[in-house]
């Protein structure tokens, strides 16, 4: 949530255009920067949320370029965290953002090319689209087991440990928690001034039966900068011993909840306007619907991992049509 502005490239001496200035209008390119232009081609490593939003920004340059009659050229690159382990219920008709443009799961398991060409007929966007597919990959891969160098995508999605837990933990930016932005492990530390850590440790412990391939550390940790920057915070270090079992959305779930009902009186909701919404409180927007704001301290996690099945199978219906491998 950081707007950069135009630029001159110092080597080329060609122009940067911004796709994430100060406004929502910025998101997507000016037709007339495609003048004349006969591919657009996206090349950029995705990390397999759907809060995200390069996929978003793949999807507005795609409808731009179905205006302007350009083609779209997307350069596949692996879902780092597998292309196999969905999780998580749509984002709602009313809840679309951002951070949630189209009615994906929290944790999709497609590649930025499939998603280019669920959003082009799904979506209906309709562009000349080509999708440059990978070589020796397979679904079943983490982004360690390709051979290539990690390359943080942003600057707070500094490992692939960040990527793993980010499709539950990035839920926190949705709260007055820290998510451990300002630390070196974004997404992993998480916490607030008023949390005592070894007594919230004592409370997740009574939902590890349902949170396979994770353990936490208690903690204190100081964020050098947003939100308790230069306060010391108690929370947990999240520690993944089995990625593959691991369920990083419903693991989040519980560590709110747990919060929540340790510290009614100090667990707030973030009010302040998120990724250009302000009518509509952050949470919801990235959740996808108003169900676990409103009901965080009468669902259980069985409860609330059983709302989502019946849309995350349709879901899958609809997504084997879009598999490239």
């Amino acid at each position: 949530m950081i707007e950069i502005e135009n630029e001159v490239d110092p080597v080329s001496g060609l122009t940067i255009s911004s796709l994430y200035g100060k406004t929502e209008a910025t998101l997507e390119p000016d037709p007339a920067a495609l003048a004349g232009i006969d591919n657009l081609i996206f090349d950029i490593q995705d990390v397999g949320a759907r809060y995200y939003t390069f996929i978003y920004t793949m999807a507005k340059c795609m409808g731009i370029c179905k205006k302007s009659g350009t083609r779209m050229i997307v350069c596949d690159r692996p879902n780092p965290i597998n292309g196999v382990s969905l999780e998580g219920n749509l984002v709602a008709e009313g809840y679309r953002s951002f951070v949630g443009q189209y009615p994906l799961p929290n944790r999709h398991a497609m590649t930025a090319g499939e998603l280019a060409l669920f959003f082009n007929h799904e979506i209906d966007i309709g562009c000349e689209l080509k999708v440059v597919p990978m070589t020796h990959w397979n679904r079943e891969q983490w982004y360690d087991e390709t051979g290539l160098p990690w390359v943080p995508p942003s600057p707070n999605m500094p490992t692939l440990n960040t990527a793993v837990v980010y499709p539950g933990m990035c839920l926190i930016e949705g709260t007055q928690l820290s998510e451990g932005r300002g630390t070196t492990r974004p997404f992993e530390n998480f916490g607030a001034p008023y949390i005592d850590p070894h007594k919230l440790l004592q409370r997740i412990e009574k939902d590890l039966d349902q949170l396979p391939g994770v353990m936490f550390r208690p903690q204190f940790f100081q964020p050098m900068f947003q939100k308790h920057g230069g306060e010391a915070c108690g929370g947990l270090q999240i520690h993944v011993t089995d990625r593959n079992q691991f369920k990083p959305l419903l693991t989040t779930i519980a560590l709110l909840r747990a919060i929540a009902e340790l510290y009614p009186k100090e667990f707030k909701w973030r009010t302040e306007p998120y990724e250009f919404v302000s009518d509509r409180p952050a949470i919801d927007l990235l959740y996808g619907n108003t169900q676990f704001r409103e009901n965080i301290e009468t669902l259980s996690l069985n409860e609330i991992e059983a709302s989502w099945q019946e849309e995350l199978n349709r879901f899958k219906e609809v997504r084997n049509n879009y598999l490239i491998y």
